[in-house]
């Protein structure tokens, strides 16, 4: 492949009209990491994880903000300055306003601004060296002018990216100069800021530090501390003429590492790592939004800093050790997002040996008969609360050995997966086990949510949904097949006659019990600490949508229709339909407010894929019409992360973004349903 993707955004002299949409349309570019540079495209920085380099450091830091922002001025041949950056229009150091055009756009991924303010055409560019934590800023001049001369301030406050930006400068800055080598220091536990440039001509001023405070307008907007302190110890006076940039260079690598590259050589490398990522997807996702989609989809896949142990046995092994990020900014590996993330992420984009990684990684932390919910940030030993993770392995894996017949890993993993299910028939922690009575999963536990309706603030856990959930059993229900199938292949009949058993228990029961001739669908919970929980929520599809389906086929339209009159939008399925009282419209406000809305009425992009699976399988002959279901998501690559998609929207129109930016599972199933819909 040679020809680029783009993706182009243009404010014509950018105005204060134009400020919530500079500010609402956010751009991220990611290391493999797990370390990103993000921020809005207008410049200014509204969130505490937007940075220029987001560094992915090993425990017990995890993800560290090192440079926070870069305050730009063009400097004119008079001695006037005009700020480019940012979301308000150009001033000059007089205090003139300065009106000029502006276009943003993604090639191949990367972000780009181009700029024409008085006379001069110029664009920034900004690169992540894919494996490590450095990132090179680009300003090459167009047209208008024989030199471009800009001062670039680049300004520092370390800190944890999850931490509040309202932490105090702990101790002193430095910064030391050795050439054209510059280090920006705080002391332990952190790590210092090495910077440098390439120009024609370059110069820095350390003028002795600068402080200030910076307003994070969507920390604001989500109730949390808004205004921080940054430092500056200088500024950076750089020239580019037609034939040569200027670059800043900032990492937190040794500086052998940072120097081994120049770069144009860091440029050629990522866009040809970038070209051939698609050129091994599945052919039907190599063209437009659904190649976007395959750039974005690498974004999640990481080899994760610091777990020293898993990358030492995984190299024993002959492996290498992946996970998956679930989603930007704030959001860690979680058991979860990843087995269903896995086919979009590394199938569908031909990563078939990445997926063999990830599994047998998981395999190796099953503890109790369960996988990980969660990795901390910074941390290598995972949580263990969720009900429905390790069941989606077992999804996760069929999808894997369906594409790639690896019986080896099936061989491998399969007395792992013997153990998770006799530990789910005895019982396990959290209160997850069958009930003897009638062979159904049952969870909950006081204080935990463990399905993926998962929030939880201030110790209240705000849809528990203890008893026995439809979504689990519908997955436990595909475990025991999926288990029957593959014990079978290896000629352990008396085993597989047990799990088959345990199977048509579960499907005699699960029809029963949950299907409800009154209500037309099926309940979201029975036995539940409030007896049978008529809801209508989205969990119900997956009992159509997995391979192995436990409801029986005379029920399937009536809960597809069900879902798809109360719950279907343009950006993916409700999480509760308008009708009940504890419906939200929008997701807004503080943390409680927000939580109180996560799974009650909030439409979540990632169940458009179980959507379209439940809809191929009642309409086989309608394949159109499952795509555009996708229509609404690939708009929706326009607006918050450019080229990406969310995580969540308001319930009611106009559906506005919220939540992550980018979202893995979001990413995926969007992914998989483009391939399965071609």
């Amino acid at each position: 492949m040679t020809s680029s993707l783009t993706r182009q955004i243009s404010l014509a002299n950018v105005e204060r009209l134009h400020t919530r949409e500079m500010l609402r349309r956010e751009w991220l570019v990611t290391n493999g990491l797990g370390g990103y540079a993000s921020g809005t495209i207008s410049g200014k920085a509204t969130r505490r994880y937007h940075g220029l380099l987001v560094a992915a450091l090993p425990a017990p830091l995890g993800r560290v903000v090192m440079l926070n922002h870069l305050e730009e001025h063009l400097c004119l041949p008079d001695g006037r300055k005009i700020h480019f950056g940012g979301d308000e229009p150009a001033e000059d150091s007089n205090g003139e306003r300065q009106h000029h055009a502006f276009e943003f756009g993604l090639r191949d991924g990367m972000p780009w601004w181009r700029y024409d303010v008085q006379g001069y055409q110029f664009t920034k560019t900004l690169i992540l060296a894919n494996g490590q934590n450095t990132v090179y800023i680009g300003y090459h001049l167009e047209s208008g002018q024989d030199a471009l001369r800009i001062e670039l301030r680049p300004s520092v406050h370390f800190r944890r990216h999850e931490d509040d930006v309202a932490g105090a400068l702990e101790d002193a800055y430095s910064i030391s100069i050795q050439g054209r080598r510059y280090e920006v220091a705080t002391g332990a536990p952190f790590v210092p800021l090495r910077l440098t440039a390439q120009a024609p001509e370059m110069s820095f001023v350390h003028d002795g530090g600068k402080i200030w405070e910076h307003f994070y307008k969507t920390e604001a907007d989500r109730g949390y501390q808004s205004t921080g302190t940054l430092w500056s110890p200088g500024a950076f006076h750089l020239t580019a003429t037609p034939g040569a940039s200027a670059i800043l260079i900032a990492s937190t690598e040794e500086w052998s590492r940072v120097l081994a590259l120049n770069p144009d050589e860091v440029l050629s490398t990522e866009l040809e790592r970038r070209q051939r990522l698609i050129a091994m997807a599945d052919p039907r996702v190599r063209e437009g939004a659904a190649a976007e989609l395959v750039l974005a989809a690498d974004q999640f896949i990481i080899r994760p800093a610091g777990r020293v142990e898993d990358m030492t046995r995984a190299r024993a092994a002959g492996d290498e050790v992946r996970t998956i990020i679930a989603g930007y900014h704030w959001f860690t590996d979680w058991g979860r997002d990843t087995m269903i993330s896995l086919e979009g992420l590394t199938l569908t984009t031909g990563r078939h040996a990445e997926a063999g990684w990830i599994l047998r990684t998981f395999g190796h932390y099953i503890r109790d008969g369960l996988i990980p919910n969660l990795f901390p940030e910074g941390e290598s030993e995972g949580l263990y609360h969720t009900a429905d993770a390790t069941l989606w392995f077992f999804h996760a894996l069929d999808r894997y050995v369906q594409v790639t017949d690896d019986q080896l890993t099936l061989r491998h993993l399969l007395p792992k997966l013997v153990e998770v299910a006799q530990h789910h028939l005895r019982g396990t922690n959290f209160g997850i086990g069958v009930d003897t009575e009638d062979g159904l999963l049952r969870q909950g536990k006081e204080g935990y949510q463990l399905t993926w309706m998962d929030a939880k603030v201030d110790g209240w856990v705000v849809t528990p949904r203890r008893g026995k959930a439809v979504e689990i059993n519908a997955l436990w229900y595909n475990a025991l097949r999926l288990l029957e199938g593959w014990l079978r292949g290896e000629h352990q009949e008396e085993e597989a006659r047990r799990y088959e058993a345990e199977a048509n228990r579960v499907h005699r029961s699960f029809n029963q019990r949950f299907w409800s001739d009154e209500l037309g669908y099926l309940y979201d919970v029975v036995d539940g600490e409030g007896g049978n929980d008529p809801a209508c929520r989205p969990n119900q599809i997956l009992t159509i949508s997995l391979r192995h389906e436990v409801l029986e086929a005379s029920h399937w339209e009536a809960v597809f229709n069900k879902v798809e009159k109360e719950l279907l939008t343009p950006v993916g399925l409700r999480s509760l339909d308008a009708h009940h009282r504890d419906f939200k419209a929008r997701y807004f406000g503080d943390l409680r407010a927000r939580d109180a809305a996560y799974h009650q009425g909030t439409v979540w992009g990632w169940l458009i894929g179980p959507f379209i699976d439940a809809w191929l399988k009642l309409r086989p002959n309608d394949v159109a019409g499952a795509r555009e279901c996708l229509s609404g998501l690939v708009a929706h690559m326009n607006e918050a992360g450019v080229g990406t998609l969310s995580e969540i929207f308001d319930a009611e129109e106009p559906f506005t973004a919220r939540g992550c930016i980018a979202q893995a599972w979001s990413v995926a199933e969007a992914l998989r349903c483009w391939a399965k819909t071609a």
